[in-house]
């Protein structure tokens, strides 16, 4: 081929450092928007953004050229930063060292996108704990539980 086509969807999940509620509710949707922004930036593309005050979601399409790694680093970092320099009082905030991502198929972009949406309602009901080890049994990826958050 002379080109290169790729279309990588990735649910992608991380928390605030000790999974504590670092993210005020007036602060979310200014932070969903700028991650947007640093998405934008690297050519990248969000499909949507969102999460509660202890954790983030995106959907995300990301180009042969960023890794994954790579994406995650842009986003934590540069999320950060801008927390830092726009809320000063938030100088404790940071993102924990980890994440999860997952791929998402063309047929469940708009679940995906749903259920990012719906991220506050569905945690009245569901711990992000509980959460992400559904994920991780869901997608078939071993754990062990007693290192999961660290």
């Amino acid at each position: 081929m002379s080109h290169t086509y790729v279309q990588c969807r990735l649910h992608c999940i991380f928390s605030t450092k000790g999974r504590r509620n670092l993210i005020p509710e007036d602060v979310q949707p200014r932070l969903w928007a700028y991650v947007g922004g640093i998405v934008r930036d690297n050519h990248m593309t969000a499909m949507e953004v969102g999460g509660t005050a202890d954790h983030a979601h995106m959907l995300l399409s990301i180009p042969a050229t960023i890794t994954i790694a790579k994406a995650m680093q842009l986003l934590k970092a540069g999320s950060s930063v801008w927390l830092h320099e726009t809320f000063p009082a938030m100088h404790g905030f940071a993102w924990q060292e980890g994440y999860a991502a997952f791929s998402v198929s063309a047929s469940r972009v708009d679940e995906t996108i749903e259920y990012i949406r719906r991220q506050t309602e569905h945690h009245r009901g569901q711990s992000f704990e509980q959460e992400i080890k559904l994920f991780l049994e869901r997608h078939g990826v071993e754990y062990d539980s007693r290192y999961v958050f660290g």
